[in-house]
């Protein structure tokens, strides 16, 4: 009778097992977690897309299996019902004590802290101390190199002749100094021993100067704006170009200013967005100023039209603006293609080439879709070669230019591949590799025929400089490490928790001075030097 009445209770159970169609969810969550695997494993696909497509399965997977449980589960009624209020007043719950605090990684996913995590405290009012001088003392400054630009002394992502020594271990390098710094992304600019950067404290939108060797402020230009989404996060994204006494500098929201790079004094300013009925683009004007001889370019807005704008140096007159193609997050470059000097843009969906006096469009090159941004700078190397580079599948490509029709440029593609998606990192070049960060690991790729040599490291959506052989590395987590810049493999030399939060910021390398910021700290490392054995073994 026991072994009848337990058969019986088993048959109840394979029934109500039955009755309540269990296979539904299992095969919704089985079909879901195989698609994952398979968008995971697909070689050369950003991180990024892998998560947007991962998003793009899961959360319909979750409301079918939620649909299954409220309409075809046949549980009891007051089982669903009770569970939906419970569902509910979780999400409820969870909505009133958690907020978003910009992203998680690179990736767009929001990051979630609760509301009570302290947000970051950004400085407060400048203090200028009376009397300070406007410039470090000479002596101070005078072996310090300068770099005037975003991206290296020469826009190219290359500092040359710095000899940096190759073992942190045995010298590490020495913090000289550390302190709050307003919100943004924005790079230093270092020319006299003066440190220049963009910054955002509360409502208002900063240029500050600041001592290179000691953090002291020595002046600050604020503007009443601020830029702010949640994803890229508040302030200005732009980096500060000095030259010949003046600071460039564009901010979030489309403000184009010359300042006296003494003073900090205005000598002209623009709304480059405003005054020409331009949208700002989603995650804010990027685009750091370009500056030689009497012009100043910087790049448009989210509209077909306009896309470069031209204005003249001393006193901020449009010269000329041209392009059809929305602007995007990168910045314009002065180079010199097929005995042309031209200015180089990377669009949201093409490079141009324009003259440098008219605007003339030279060359314009269809480049991927314009609903992904373009972040990563162009590198024109040898051979009047072009290598564009970009994230969210849209790969990088090499360029060959040559002489067209009607005194234009012509481009015909040489290679285009997945082996380097660099979405906010840019590349340079040495001998005849490229290197930089292909989804997050640092990765050296043969210029000529686009062929990986290898990919290793983890660093996020950080940044990277080429110093002579060696790569430095700003990480995303704010750790700064050394590299060869080698072909034949990769090897990390050393390591500096250098920042302590997320760090989108490009590092600047002046003489041995290492300038890193995010959006809550700034400081200032001194590198070590190679001896001088070392350095006549290492020209």
């Amino acid at each position: 009778m026991a072994e009848d009445s337990m058969e019986q209770e088993a048959g109840h159970e394979k029934r109500a097992a039955s009755n309540h169609r269990l296979w539904m969810p299992f095969s919704i969550a089985g079909i879901a977690l195989a698609v994952v695997v398979i968008v995971f494993r697909i070689p050369d696909l950003d991180l990024n897309l892998k998560v947007m497509l991962t998003m793009v399965v899961v959360l319909p997977a979750l409301l079918l299996e939620f649909v299954w449980f409220l309409f075809l589960s046949r549980l009891l009624w007051r089982v669903r019902l009770a569970f939906t209020a419970l569902l509910a007043l979780v999400i409820f719950g969870l909505g009133k004590m958690v907020r978003v605090d910009g992203t998680i990684n690179g990736t767009g996913l929001p990051k979630l802290v609760w509301r009570w995590t302290p947000r970051a405290i950004h400085p407060g009012a400048f203090r200028v101390a009376a009397g300070a001088p406007m410039t470090v003392p000479q002596s101070a400054s005078e072996s310090i190199p300068d770099v005037p630009q975003y991206f290296g002394p020469n826009r190219d992502g290359i500092v040359k002749d710095a000899r940096l020594a190759r073992d942190w271990n045995t010298s590490p390098p020495k913090q000289l100094w550390r302190q709050p710094i307003g919100a943004g992304w924005s790079a230093f600019a270092v020319v006299g021993g003066c440190a220049y950067t963009q910054e955002q404290r509360g409502e208002t939108e900063c240029v500050t100067c600041y001592d290179l060797l000691t953090g002291r402020l020595i002046w600050s230009h604020s503007d009443a704006t601020r830029f702010s989404q949640w994803q890229s996060g508040d302030g200005p994204h732009a980096t500060p170009t000095v030259y010949q006494g003046n600071v460039f500098t564009m901010g979030a929201t489309g403000l184009l200013n010359c300042l006296d790079a003494r003073t900090g004094r205005a000598h002209w300013s623009h709304n480059v967005l405003a005054e020409n009925n331009l949208p700002n683009l989603i995650w804010g004007v990027s685009d750091s100023p370009l500056v030689f001889d009497d012009t100043v370019i910087v790049t448009g807005g989210l509209t077909n039209a306009l896309t470069v704008l031209a204005y003249r140096r001393w006193n901020g007159k449009l010269l000329w603006c041209a392009g059809t193609d929305k602007a995007s997050y990168a910045s314009p470059i002065l180079a010199t293609l097929a005995g042309r000097r031209v200015v180089l843009s990377c669009n949201a969906a093409s490079l141009t080439a324009h003259d440098p006096a008219s605007g003339e469009i030279l060359l314009d090159y269809p480049w991927s879709s314009d609903k992904w941004p373009k972040a990563s700078q162009p590198v024109v190397l040898d051979g009047d070669r072009v290598f564009l580079s970009a994230g969210y599948g849209a790969g990088c490509m090499m360029l060959q230019i040559k002489p067209g029709s009607d005194g234009k440029l012509a481009a015909t593609l040489l290679w285009k591949n997945m082996r380097m998606k660099t979405q906010f990192n840019s590349v340079a070049a040495r001998d005849g590799f490229l290197y930089g960060l292909d989804d997050g690991l640092l990765a050296c790729v043969d210029a000529f025929t686009g062929a990986r040599k290898w990919k290793d490291g983890r660093y996020g959506s950080g940044q990277t400089l080429l110093v002579d052989d060696l790569v430095l590395i700003q990480s995303e987590q704010g750790d700064v490490a050394l590299a060869e810049a080698n072909p034949e493999g990769f090897k990390e030399l050393g390591r500096i928790p250098a920042l302590h939060n997320k760090t989108w910021n490009h590092p600047t390398l002046a003489g041995r001075c290492l300038l890193v910021r995010n959006g809550e700290e700034a400081a200032c490392y001194q590198l070590p030097l190679q001896n001088t054995a070392v350095a006549r073994r290492n020209p």
